[in-house]
Parts: C-alpha cells; sequence; structure tokens
C-alpha cells in the first residue's frame, strides 16, 4: 500500500529537508502538521548566538506556516524543545511575543531535552488550515 501526504515545503530549503529525509509539514483533515523547526541557516548549519537562533526558528517555522497557508495566529498547538531550559527559557520569553499572534494563545508543552543536534531550541506545532480557502487543498 502507498501512503500518499500532502508535503508542503517552504520555498528555497527543499534539499535539506529531502537530505535528513522528512517532511517540514503535511497536510490533513484541515490541519497542518508542522516538524520540529530550528534555529539553522539554509545550509543547516546551526546560528551560533542563542537569541539569533531562536529567532531563527520562528523565522523557518513561519516560512513553512506560509507555504502551509497559515499564519501563527492558526496555530493551536505548540511543543518547544530546549536544552538546559533554566538558562534559555528567559530568551525564549523575550523572543516569543514577536512572533506568538495575539491572545487565546494556542496550548504550550515544553520540554527539557540533553541535545537537539547542535541546537538549543526547537519548535513544533499544528495549525489549524484556514476554512477561507486560501489554502492549497
Amino acid at each position: 500500500m502507498t501512503v500518499s501526504r500532502d508535503a508542503v515545503f517552504p520555498a528555497g530549503r527543499q534539499a535539506l529537508y529531502e537530505r535528513n529525509r522528512y517532511s517540514p509539514a503535511v497536510r490533513s483533515n484541515g490541519f497542518l502538521f508542522v516538524s520540529g523547526q530550528v534555529g539553522s541557516r539554509d545550509d543547516g548549519s546551526p546560528e551560533p548566538e542563542l537569541e539569533a537562533q531562536i529567532r531563527r526558528a520562528f523565522d523557518n517555522l513561519n516560512s513553512v506556516l506560509e507555504a502551509g497557508g497559515c499564519t501563527f495566529d492558526d496555530v493551536v498547538d505548540v511543543t518547544v524543545f530546549l536544552v538546559d531550559p533554566q538558562s534559555t527559557l528567559d530568551t525564549v520569553w523575550k523572543v516569543l511575543p514577536d512572533y506568538w499572534g495575539d491572545a487565546p494563545h494556542p496550548t504550550l508543552t515544553g520540554v527539557g531535552v540533553t541535545w537537539l543536534y547542535g541546537f538549543h531550541f526547537e519548535i513544533k506545532v499544528v495549525a489549524r488550515l484556514p476554512e477561507s480557502g486560501n489554502a492549497p487543498a
């Protein structure tokens, strides 16, 4: 049985996702399921400074959301992964309002981890596809 997925790729980063063998997002049943986004540059290397890395992760997330026909306002569920949350959380909270959108805010789960392949922050979301028909089917 062949599985068909409605994969979403932001412009300019498809080779990176293909090399790593995953889709940045998949549309299914009225939702956009977005893979974890990190603060990677176009070549896949980490942004070295923490705040810049978090901002880049949100920028990468927003590119995937946009490619899927969504904005952060459509996000209903967020999971963040933090290496050393005690030292990184203040920076996350500093950056978050610039990207988060208006209340009511999405649900949020934060997970402390020991390793993220050289990154310190990763964000994964589920967004509701807009009903206006702007999102491709």
